[in-house]
């Protein structure tokens, strides 16, 4: 497991990307993700935008996935990374898996529904046939707070 500098800039993009939704006062969980290329370069980035969009599947990591599939003009995101805030649900793991993406790094861990070593383990689950190195935990604290920040002013 390694994590280098494009992983951190790539990561701290994703922060301010989440908080940047905390501020404008959505109703979406506060989660950014990225996806980079092979070069390092970023192709996509969102937020959450399920309550914004009102669709249940537009998590971060789904709209990045979209949008890098659409500028690579390729499903098949090989050689690519994707960073996001929080452990990827299993719908989002799932679409990392399909999207044949070398990498996924996260920071905040999801005990209720983390599919990325949490609650589950797709990435890494061996009846697959790709497997995407996962590193997690990466600027976790941070990430974190954004997020329990989000759920203390909403209950």
């Amino acid at each position: 497991m390694h994590v280098d500098v494009a992983d951190l800039a790539a990561m701290r993009r994703a922060l301010e990307l989440a908080r940047q939704s905390l501020l404008e006062g959505g109703e979406d969980v506060p989660v950014g993700a990225v996806v980079l290329g092979p070069d390092g370069e970023i192709l996509a980035e969102s937020a959450n935008r399920c309550e914004a969009l009102t669709d249940p599947t537009a998590h971060a990591e789904i709209v990045v996935l979209r949008a890098a599939a659409l500028a690579r003009g390729d499903i098949r995101l090989t050689g690519c990374s994707l960073i996001v805030t929080l452990e990827p649900c299993p719908m989002c793991a799932g679409a990392a898996q399909w999207a044949r993406v070398d990498r996924v790094v996260f920071g905040a861990w999801s005990d209720d529904y983390g599919a990325a070593g949490s609650a589950w383990d797709l990435l890494r689950d061996r009846r697959l046939n790709h497997r995407p190195e996962v590193v997690g935990g990466v600027l976790a604290e941070e990430c974190g707070d954004l997020v329990r920040e989000f759920f203390a002013q909403h209950r």
